[in-house]
């Protein structure tokens, strides 16, 4: 660390030669509600040879988790701490509890403030999603360059409907959606990425490595995409859920994702069976998931136009890329989604997919979005970087975490994690460097894994979980290695492992600000007036299966 300290001060006093800088790129792409096995690699039917291609040339992750919902994860994977750390227990609704204070603290460093002082140009494109005020915007956390939504939700430049509202904002200053600089027309995932390029450039004539936040909006909801690209997928869900579940699975197996001993989660009974849908109802989930189908064709296509960018650049090999969803597959809005508007996708529509698809995005997985099971939590990783990483042939099958992002960027960037923030103390990193899985030097630690969200919770240590269904639901206990899937429930067997792990969950939940929880009864605390008003929540911690539309 001491190496790493010179090198940063050097830096920052021009006294190192930046032609000298070898240290790498990073690049990371977080797309919004994507599921488990939505993408090529990961056993989809829907095309990503863009991924698929860093995948074969990098390193795939079979046991790679997020905590579960949007503004949580981002606000781990921006810090490095668990979300309540970061006063990120919810959402971005302030409970008067310090754990769930709705924005990001003064008690954490993120990665643009971090490897900005060692020197790296930091860009963030897409979503922010921690809070929204005078002291926490990408500007104030660390960013040199970003253009960005307070929230999500916006696909299409002239996009009308509940999202139309939502505020848009260049290196700090609120603009337009039609603003000029951005060559309206758009759809997102091209502005993110054209964008972000051009952010690119400037640290390449600025000769300083950089670090870019890549947060699609793409696929949450409204699910919208070019008209076009949904044309090439209308019809090709018509033989259904069930057959597709089981053709991803097929192949999640046939590649060693999963094990074939694995018992995949069954089609949950409040989910119809396929072939007791009238052709109507067919008609209308076929569309819908077209819908969300073209969404994920339109991110890896901007990951093929990122990659070709950094390539005619001659920066492609020594940058670090990873891919990675912020939760599960979402089953909001219930079995039958949302399917609204004189043409469904387009910029004045309003389409969810709903529960039945949501299990087809999760497959083989329990649960959703908002559930620590792990179809809540699980999400793919992929890595890319030809200077560091030798083409991995197998799965990475060591348990990893977003909260090992921070110390990978600390790491590779040679820089310095300071104790402090503005006087106040700062929590040391709860994760640890990727370095030794990517590039197959050193060793990764064994350490439990935590999680909560709406009274969720769930531990993993070694191959053992428990996870519960709400605050006051049953603790399960699964042996991940013969059950990946959750499919038996160990708990009666094994009353003492059960009380150890619930414990040990307890005493991190007391030291990361987890408990004490907030009052369900209290009213939110009014914000500063430069904070734009929260949407209106109707219940903050909720029992299992209720879900609010977090955006």
């Amino acid at each position: 660390m001491k190496i790493h300290v010179l090198i940063t001060s050097l830096l920052l006093a021009g006294l190192l030669p930046l032609g000298a800088d070898d240290r790498p790129n990073i690049i990371l792409i977080m797309v919004d509600d994507m599921g488990f096995s939505d993408i090529g690699c990961y056993g989809s039917e829907i095309p990503t040879p863009h991924l698929d291609a860093l995948a074969a040339r990098g390193a795939r992750f079979s046991q790679f988790y997020n905590t579960g919902r949007c503004c949580p994860t981002r606000a781990s994977l921006l810090t490095g701490l668990y979300s309540h750390q970061t006063g990120i227990g919810w959402m971005t609704t302030d409970q008067g509890v310090a754990g769930y204070r709705g924005q990001l603290n003064e008690q954490c460093h993120t990665i643009a403030e971090v490897l900005g002082r060692a020197g790296y140009f930091t860009a963030i494109t897409g979503k922010w999603h921690v809070g929204y005020s005078d002291r926490v915007n990408p500007t104030a956390r660390g960013f040199l360059r970003s253009l960005n939504l307070e929230l999500g939700g916006i696909h299409f430049s002239n996009q009308t409907g509940r999202m139309e509202g939502r505020r848009l904002h260049l290196n700090g200053k609120r603009i337009n959606r039609d603003d000029p600089r951005l060559s309206p027309p758009w759809y997102g995932s091209d502005l993110w990425t054209e964008q972000g390029i051009r952010f690119l450039d400037e640290a390449r004539s600025a000769k300083k490595p950089f670090f870019w936040y890549l947060a699609h909006v793409a696929p949450h909801f409204p699910c919208m995409a070019p008209e076009k690209t949904i044309a090439r997928y209308r019809g090709k869900y018509r033989p259904g859920w069930d057959q597709l579940a089981r053709e991803r699975h097929g192949r999640q197996v046939k590649s060693g994702l999963i094990k074939a001993s694995w018992k995949p989660q069954p089609r949950p009974r409040d989910i119809p069976a396929w072939s007791s849908l009238k052709s109507r109802e067919r008609d209308r989930y076929d569309d819908m998931m077209a819908i969300y189908a073209a969404m994920i064709e339109e991110i890896d296509r901007n990951v093929g136009k990122l990659v070709e960018a950094l390539k005619t650049r001659g920066e492609l090999d020594n940058t670090l890329i990873l891919f990675f969803s912020d939760n599960g597959g979402n089953a909001e809005t219930g079995i039958k989604g949302r399917y609204e508007g004189e043409k469904p996708g387009d910029a004045h529509s309003n389409v969810f997919i709903g529960r039945c698809w949501a299990h087809l995005n999760n497959v083989p997985f329990r649960h959703y979005k908002h559930y620590n099971h792990e179809g809540g939590i699980a999400t793919p990783l992929i890595a890319h970087w030809p200077d560091g990483i030798r083409p991995h042939k197998d799965w990475v099958r060591t348990p990893t975490h977003l909260i090992d992002l921070m110390p990978t960027c600390v790491d590779l960037g040679q820089a310095d994690y300071p104790a402090t923030r503005k006087g106040q103390a700062v929590p040391d990193m709860e994760g640890q460097s990727l370095r030794p899985l990517l590039t197959g030097q050193g060793q990764f630690a064994d350490r439990p894994l935590f999680w909560e969200h709406e009274g969720n919770a769930a531990i993993r240590v070694g191959d053992e979980k428990l996870v519960r269904l709400g605050q006051k639901g049953k603790w399960e206990l699964y042996n991940l290695a013969t059950d990946r899937t959750e499919q038996k429930d160990l708990s009666l067997q094994n009353p003492s492992r059960v009380r150890a792990l619930a414990a040990q969950w307890e005493d991190w939940a007391r030291r990361c600000q987890v408990l004490p929880k907030p009052n369900p009864k209290a009213k939110p605390k009014a914000r500063p007036k430069s904070t734009p008003k929260p949407r209106k929540a109707t219940s903050r911690f909720r029992p299992s299966g209720f879900f609010s539309l977090g955006a």
